[in-house]
């Protein structure tokens, strides 16, 4: 059984590493398991009186992707020890109807890449908090927290340290395995 993961960047900007590390996962990903890689970039701020029906086209498409995908694999950025806004918002969106959700049980993982020393942490756990919010079911461990990035890829965007693409290549890995294990006990 091949796990189908959509990938969602918490960064829209063209460069940003985040998506870079979702394009290296996609690759180090194991035999069972597929990334597809969408972004949020055009899913509208959240407004409750746009939410009739199926919302706007982008959060319909949005909600479908989620849907279909076995699991999600979410990259954030952290702006002022946060999640970014923009991916905060597309949760929001995805997050309706509450409790009924396409987001409600569905496994994620995430993962984070930032300029700083401590990556980011901080995001992460707010974002973890977000999930529990909307009844997903976040990939408990191990985390990947990808500091000091300017090491880390090079100019191009490519992830080229052989220690964080091992340690990424490994929790891909027990991720499958938790997709698989949650799959035959449901």
């Amino acid at each position: 059984m091949t796990n189908k993961i959509l990938g969602i960047s918490g960064s829209l900007r063209k460069a940003s590493l985040n998506t870079a590390a979702l394009r290296a996962a996609k690759g180090l990903c194991p035999a069972n398991m597929e990334i597809h890689i969408s972004s949020i970039a055009d899913v509208p701020l959240y407004n409750g009186d746009l939410d009739e029906g199926s919302g706007p086209a982008p959060v319909q498409a949005l909600r479908q992707q989620v849907s279909d995908a076995d699991g999600l694999l979410i990259a954030t950025p952290e702006y002022n020890f946060s999640v970014p806004g923009v991916l905060k918002n597309a949760i929001d969106w995805a997050s309706r109807p509450a409790f009924k959700s396409v987001l409600a049980g569905k496994p994620v993982a995430v993962i984070g890449v930032s300029p700083s020393g401590v990556g980011t942490a901080r995001a992460q756990h707010e974002l973890r908090d977000v999930l529990f919010g909307t009844m997903s079911e976040v990939f408990p461990h191990p985390e990947v927290l990808i500091g000091n990035a300017s090491s880390r890829f090079d100019a191009e965007g490519q992830l080229t340290d052989e220690a964080t693409r091992d340690f990424l290549t490994k929790m891909l890995a027990r991720y499958g395995d938790w997709l698989r294990a949650r799959a035959m006990t449901a």
